[in-house]
C-alpha cells in the first residue's frame, strides 16, 4: 500500500561478501560451513538487511533513487541454548534506500504503526531514540575507549548509580557530567525533549535534537504521535545506525516486536554510497503478542463454509467461486458429514456463516455458526457484495 516492491533474498551466501555488510555482533552469530567444490565458508544470513544493501549496490546501482524494497524470509542466528531464545527468526521489513530526509524517517515509523493497526492493536508503543544524541555526549565528554564502553553498557542499563561511578573515576567538564548524568533519566513522553534540550551542550546532540523535532512534526500530519515514546540514552545500534531508531513493543510482552532506523553508510560498504531507512518485524514474537489478543483472532474469520446437501457438485462449486469474485472468503466442507457435524467445525475455524445447498433452486441458507440463527438467501443475492450486509440485517427476522 505504500508502493513497496519485493525481492527475495538468497538463503545462503558466501561469508566473505556478507560479512561486509554486518557488524561483529552478527558476524560472531553467524552459521558456516564450508562449500565442497570451492572450499569457500558459506553462509546461512543472520539478519536481510545486509543482503539487500548487497543487492541494492550491484543489481540496481544503474536505477533510479530511491528504492522502495520490502521482502520477508527466515534468518539463523547461533544464540546460547540456555537462553531460550530461537536460532531461527522470521523476518518480514522494508528498507527505503537512497532519501536522506525527515520525512523519510518518518515513513517508516508510520508504516510500522500502520502494520499494527491493521492487525487490530492498539496497546503498543513505538519507543524512538536518535543514536546521535548518546553519541554525541560520549564523545564530547572525552572518555577513553574502555571507559567509554563501561559508560555505554551503565546508560543502556539505566543504572545511574554506575554512571556516577564512572564519572567519579574521571575528570570532566561540568557540562559534560550534567549531559552524561542526564542519559538514564531522559526516557518517556514527549516532555523528554525538552529536559534533553536544557540539558544538551555539545553541537552533535543538539542537531541529533533537531531531526528528531523535523521528524515528529511529520508524524503528527500523519496522526500517530499517540503512540510514541522517546529514550535518548538508547545505546542500541550506536555502531550501526547514524540517526533515528525505533523498537515497537505490545502491552504484555517483554521484547520488541519491530525495530529499525537510519543507517546510512550501509551500501557503500559494498560500493554504492546511499542514505537508508527501515525496519523490520520479528514476525514469531508478533504472533505471540497475537495470542492474547483473541478478539483479533476473531476478527480473521472466514466467512463462508459450503455445507452441499446434494449429489451433484457442481452448484456448490460454483457457488464458491461466485463467492470468492465477491470478496468472501470461503471454503467448502469436501468431507460428507451430517449438518450438525459441518456446523461445529464451522464454529471451531472460526467461520462466520456455514452455506447450506440443497434441492431449493430458490433459496439457500445461511447459518451462523456462533448461535444456530438461520437466514434464507435468494439465490441472486450470492453473486452481490452486500451479501454479508444482508444476512446480518436479517439474522433477527429469522
Amino acid at each position: 500500500m505504500w508502493g513497496f516492491r519485493s525481492v527475495i533474498t538468497p538463503q545462503l551466501e558466501y561469508e566473505d561478501v556478507l560479512s561486509i555488510g554486518m557488524g561483529a555482533g552478527l558476524k560472531g552469530r553467524t552459521f558456516r560451513f564450508e562449500e565442497r567444490q570451492s572450499g569457500r565458508l558459506l553462509a546461512f544470513p543472520p539478519d536481510i538487511t545486509p543482503q539487500i544493501a548487497r543487492i541494492v549496490a550491484t543489481r540496481l546501482a544503474s536505477r533510479p533513487l530511491p528504492h522502495r524494497i520490502a521482502y520477508c524470509g527466515r534468518v539463523l542466528r547461533q544464540t546460547d541454548i540456555q537462553v531460550g531464545q530461537s536460532r531461527e527468526i522470521f523476518q518480514t521489513g522494508v528498507e527505503l534506500i537512497g532519501l536522506e530526509s525527515p520525512e523519510a524517517d518518518a515513513e517508516m515509523i508510520a508504516m510500522a504503526i500502520e502494520a499494527m493497526q491493521s492487525l487490530g492493536l492498539s496497546d503498543f508503543k513505538i519507543d524512538l531514540g536518535q543514536v546521535g544524541f548518546c553519541q554525541g555526549v560520549m564523545d564530547a565528554s572525552g572518555l577513553e575507549a574502555r571507559e567509554l564502553a563501561r559508560l555505554r553498557e551503565a546508560v543502556s542499563r539505566k543504572d545511574t548509580a554506575a554512571v556516577a561511578a564512572v564519572l567519579a573515576g574521571n575528570t570532566l567538564s561540568p557540562e559534560s557530567e550534567k549531559e552524561i548524568l542526564a542519559l538514564p533519566r531522559l526516557f518517556g513522553g514527549r516532555e523528554v525533549l525538552e529536559v534533553a534540550a536544557r540539558v544538551a551542550s555539545n553541537r552533535r546532540s543538539l542537531e541529533a535534537l533537531e531531526n528528531l523535532k523535523q521528524v515528529l512534526e511529520i508524524l503528527d500530519i500523519h496522526c500517530v504521535s499517540d503512540y510514541l515514546t522517546f529514550d535518548l540514552g538508547e545505546t542500541r545500534g550506536l555502531d550501526y545506525h547514524t540517526g533515528i531508531t525505533f523498537e515497537g513493543f505490545i502491552s504484555g510482552l517483554g521484547e520488541p516486536v519491530c525495530s529499525g532506523g537510519r543507517y546510512d553508510g550501509l551500501t557503500a560498504r559494498y560500493g554504492f554510497d546511499a542514505p537508508a531507512s527501515g525496519f523490520t518485524f520479528n514476525v514469531l514474537s508478533l504472533l505471540h503478542a497475537l495470542e492474547g489478543h483473541p478478539e483479533i483472532e476473531a476478527s480473521t474469520a472466514c466467512d463462508f463454509l459450503i455445507f452441499n446437501a446434494r449429489n451433484d457438485r457442481r452448484v456448490a462449486l460454483q457457488v464458491a467461486r461466485q463467492l470468492r469474485s465477491s470478496g468472501y472468503t470461503t471454503a467448502r466442507d469436501i468431507i460428507r458429514r451430517d449438518y450438525d457435524q459441518s456446523l461445529a467445525y464451522a464454529r471451531s475455524r472460526n467461520i462466520s456463516y456455514m452455506l447450506v445447498i440443497d434441492e431449493s433452486e430458490r433459496f439457500y441458507r445461511a447459518v451462523c455458526s456462533k448461535d444456530g440463527t438461520v437466514v434464507p438467501v435468494d439465490v441472486s443475492l450470492v453473486c452481490q457484495q452486500n451479501l454479508m450486509k444482508y444476512i446480518e440485517e436479517n439474522r433477527g427476522d429469522s
